[in-house]
C-alpha cells in the first residue's frame, strides 16, 4: 500500500504525457484525415491489441462482467465530454478552452470527496488550486464572458471529472484489459457510423501514424486505468495539469512555438502542484507508518 500511491502517481503522469503525444499526432493528421476516422483507427488498434492479449477469454470476461453497465456509462460520459470539448474549441481561443477545461481536476476532487468519500487533505486542495492558477497564468485568458461555447467547455470538464470518478470505482472491481476492451468497443461503434460518411483512404505514412495513435493511446489508457486503481482521485487530480507542460514542450519541439514568460511561470506552478502532492503524501505515509 505504501508504494501503490507512488506507482499510481507515476502511471497517471505517464498517461497524461502519452495523451499529449497522442494529441500532437492527431494535430498532424487532422489536416488530411477526418477526426472521426482517426478515432476509429485508434479504437480499432487498441481493441485488436486487447484481443491479441486476452483472446477468447477476454470476450467471455467482457460479456459476463458484473459491472458492464457502469463501464458503458463511463464511456458515454467520455464521448459526451469529447464532443463538448471539440464543439467549444471550434468557437473559443485555445487558451480560453484549455483554461476552462482544466477545471476538471478541481471538479474531480470535489466529486471524489462527495461521491467516493475520499479524505481530501488541505495539501491536496492546495495542490489542485496551485495547479489551476498555474494553468490560468500559462494560458492567460482574457475577456471571457458567459456564452454557449464557454458552457460547453465547462460541461466537458465536469463530464471528464465524473468519468474519472467512475473509473476509480470500476478499476477496483474489474481488470484493466476488460475496461479497455469495453471502452473501445463502444467508441468503435460510435465512430464507425461517422466513418462511413467521412472515409478517406490513407497513404502509407498516414496509415503508420494512425496505428501509432492507437498504440500511444492504448498505452496511455492502460496507464491511466491502472493509476486510478492504485491511488485516490484527489491525489491524482493535480497531475492532469502536467499535460499542459508537455503540450508547450512539444509545441516548441515540433512547431517551434516559443513559450512566453507567463507560460514558463505557469508551468513552474503546475510542477509545484505535483511536488506538493508527492512530498505531503510521503510525509503522511511516514507519520502513519
Amino acid at each position: 500500500m505504501k508504494n501503490s500511491v507512488s506507482l499510481g502517481i507515476l502511471l497517471t503522469s505517464a498517461a497524461y504525457m502519452a495523451f499529449t503525444f497522442h494529441d500532437a499526432i492527431i494535430k498532424i493528421l487532422t489536416s488530411s484525415i477526418p477526426v472521426w476516422q482517426i478515432l476509429f483507427f485508434r479504437s480499432l488498434t487498441i481493441l485488436l491489441g486487447c484481443l491479441a492479449y486476452g483472446r477468447g477469454r477476454l470476450a467471455r470476461q467482457v460479456m459476463t462482467s458484473p459491472i458492464i453497465k457502469p463501464m458503458i456509462a463511463r464511456s458515454v460520459l467520455l464521448l459526451c465530454a469529447w464532443l463538448s470539448y471539440y464543439s467549444a474549441a471550434s468557437r473559443l481561443q485555445l487558451a480560453e478552452v484549455t483554461t476552462l477545461y482544466y477545471a476538471a481536476p478541481v471538479v474531480g476532487t470535489v466529486l471524489a470527496w462527495l461521491i467516493l468519500k475520499e479524505e481530501v487533505t488541505p495539501a491536496r486542495w492546495l495542490a489542485v488550486g496551485v495547479g489551476f492558477v498555474g494553468v490560468m497564468i500559462a494560458c492567460n485568458p482574457v475577456g471571457l464572458a458567459i456564452s454557449w461555447p464557454v458552457y460547453l467547455a465547462l460541461q466537458a470538464a465536469v463530464l471528464w471529472a465524473a468519468a474519472m470518478v467512475l473509473l476509480r470505482k470500476t478499476s477496483l472491481h474489474e481488470k484493466t484489459v476488460v475496461q479497455l476492451a469495453v471502452s473501445n468497443i463502444f467508441f468503435l461503434a460510435m465512430t464507425g457510423v461517422a466513418v462511413l460518411y467521412t472515409w478517406k483512404t490513407p497513404d502509407i505514412t498516414q496509415l503508420a501514424l494512425l496505428i501509432a495513435i492507437g498504440v500511444v493511446a492504448g498505452a496511455a489508457q492502460f496507464a491511466l486505468f491502472e493509476g486510478m486503481r492504485l491511488a485516490p482521485v484527489s491525489v491524482l487530480a493535480p497531475f492532469e495539469y502536467t499535460s499542459l507542460v508537455w503540450a508547450f514542450l512539444l509545441g516548441h519541439l515540433i512547431w517551434a512555438d516559443m513559450p512566453t514568460p507567463n507560460v514558463v511561470a505557469g508551468a513552474a506552478m503546475i510542477l509545484g502542484a505535483g511536488l506538493i502532492i508527492i512530498v505531503t503524501e510521503r510525509l503522511r505515509r511516514r507519520i502513519t507508518a
